[in-house]
């Protein structure tokens, strides 16, 4: 893959994965949907059920101010696989700031089922690593 490869098949999957440490210093990782302006991955709390706006992942970056994001392809024609990962400091936004509200509409635009009820994380992507397979032309 090319430099700019990763950050493009990143931008073009649905799903990602969302690592974070937890306070006492475990690994945490949930299925999330996103947006990304240049580089910096915007999720949010949305609407979908769940037992508390504090998610666990939101605590865990006031704690730990690092994440990584993965996005892969998988087929069982595995000359077609590939994974994209993207490493950096994160931050939780309050969704009344002009950056969160700039990532919620970003969000709709890409999901029009999004419904932010809470924070905005932000991933300030410093390193874009990934691997595909031999042949892929995606």
């Amino acid at each position: 893959m090319d430099a700019a490869e990763p950050r493009r098949r990143f931008g073009e999957a649905r799903v990602a994965r969302l690592a974070t440490i937890t306070p006492d210093g475990a690994p945490q990782i949930v299925p999330i949907v996103f947006a990304l302006r240049g580089d910096t991955v915007y999720s949010a709390v949305d609407a979908k059920p769940k037992r508390t706006t504090s998610l666990s992942r939101l605590a865990n970056v006031a704690a730990h101010p690092v994440a990584s994001v993965l996005a892969d392809h998988y087929e069982e024609d595995w000359s077609a696989l590939w994974w994209v990962r993207g490493d950096g400091p994160a931050r939780v936004l309050a969704p009344d700031l002009p950056e969160a509200r700039d990532a919620i509409e970003l969000l709709r635009g890409r999901y029009p089922q999004q419904r932010v009820t809470g924070a905005v994380l932000a991933v300030d992507v410093e390193r874009w690593s990934g691997w595909a397979a031999a042949g892929v032309s995606r």
